[in-house]
């Protein structure tokens, strides 16, 4: 299923595979998407988050004992320190979310007393201790940079009610949770995506896990990964305020060049099988919340992309309108990517200190050649 390890480096090193890894396969051509031999759709429908993240952790799905242990495990160490509070606080109102996850996480390494202990139990005990973390502190951001105080975490919901509820302090009802808990899923790993090689690059230098979390968060706060979701719902804020209809709208956007967010992907020659699931559950969403609106747009955009550049939806586009019926606000798309995908993150950080490697590529050298001080071409 996957490619073959390439000798000439694509542009954007395209093609060439880097590394051996256990955790996750994809198939470009098929659209098909594998957590450690479970394909994405059998996940998202049958599992739990907290289930792909032992998964992705152990190569293995939980046992009853197993889940319950790592449930209560994540759901004890939920608190962010004080000092993380403090600097969450002391954010600008303005500053990009990803940006305030970015020096939180890094800041978490502070209070950490295993930080510098890269024994395998250790690295363990701190990745559970950043997925149980993150989401603390994406909700605390989204409060304070709307005037509110914090939620404290709930001591008995699992990780996804548990989110919804620090948000508004409303314990969501079985659907909303069902369907957060699979973009959980969907979004937990992908690969060696742009942010996941950059936290590998990190760690393989023996760097600690919160600095290699921290560089993928960088990563992932780029248009052109993570940070393109929120750009899917400025595009569907700015058709419904415009009184556009949908069609002319990007058809009008194609005549002047522009990209169309949420479409096409550098590894799926077809649609996304993440965006059929998203798909699927904004339908659910839509006819429970009583507006067809966001899903009718998304799937006119849908269709005249495919005829007009046979283009298909990724991840980033339904999610985005999935999370707006949630009612989550738009500046919370990445750090949320950022909060699930940290379960596929230290998984891969695991892999790659099982058996270290220094990641040290060389790159072609495509320069002049030949040149001396003094020569006739220099003087």
């Amino acid at each position: 299923m996957s490619q073959s390890p390439s000798n000439t480096a694509g542009k954007g090193l395209e093609g060439v595979v880097a590394l051996d890894s256990r955790i996750c396969d994809i198939d470009g051509t098929a659209g098909r998407l594998v957590y450690a031999g479970y394909p994405i759709d059998d996940l998202a429908r049958n599992s739990t988050y907290e289930d792909v993240v032992h998964l992705l952790w152990n190569g293995q799905l939980p046992s009853r004992i197993e889940r319950e242990d790592l449930a209560t495990q994540l759901r004890r160490t939920r608190t962010i320190p004080p000092s993380v509070v403090d600097l969450i606080d002391a954010a600008p109102s303005t500053a990009s979310p990803m940006a305030v996850l970015r020096t939180a996480v890094s800041a978490l390494g502070h209070e950490d007393g295993e930080v510098e202990d890269a024994s395998p139990e250790a690295n363990r005990r701190k990745a559970i201790r950043l997925t149980a973390r993150m989401p603390t502190i994406v909700a605390s951001i989204a409060r304070r940079q709307a005037g509110r105080s914090p939620i404290a975490p709930h001591p008995e919901l699992d990780m996804a009610s548990n989110f919804l509820y620090m948000l508004d302090g409303q314990v969501p009802g079985p659907k909303a949770h069902r369907i957060f808990d699979a973009c959980l899923i969907l979004h937990a790993e992908h690969g060696l995506n742009a942010s996941t090689f950059a936290g590998r690059v990190i760690a393989a230098t023996m760097a600690d896990m919160y600095g290699a979390i921290s560089g993928a968060i960088a990563a992932l706060k780029g248009p052109l990964h993570g940070g393109a979701n929120l750009k899917v719902k400025e595009m569907l804020d700015d058709i419904r305020s415009s009184g556009q209809d949908v069609e002319t709208y990007v058809l009008a956007r194609l005549a002047r060049k522009e990209r169309i967010m949420g479409f096409g992907h550098r590894v799926y020659k077809t649609i996304d099988p993440r965006a059929t699931f998203l798909r699927e559950m904004l339908a659910d969403l839509s006819d429970e919340r009583g507006d067809r609106s966001w899903l009718e747009m998304s799937v006119t955009l849908m269709n005249v992309l495919k005829r007009e550049k046979n283009l298909h939806p990724n991840v980033d586009f339904f999610s985005a309108s999935v999370y707006a019926l949630l009612g989550i606000p738009g500046g919370l798309f990445t750090p949320i990517f950022a909060m699930s995908r940290v379960a596929g993150w230290t998984a891969h950080l695991l892999e790659q200190w099982d058996g270290n490697r220094l990641i040290r590529p060389r790159a072609a050298y495509v320069g002049p050649a030949d040149r001396r001080i003094g020569s006739a071409t220099n003087r």
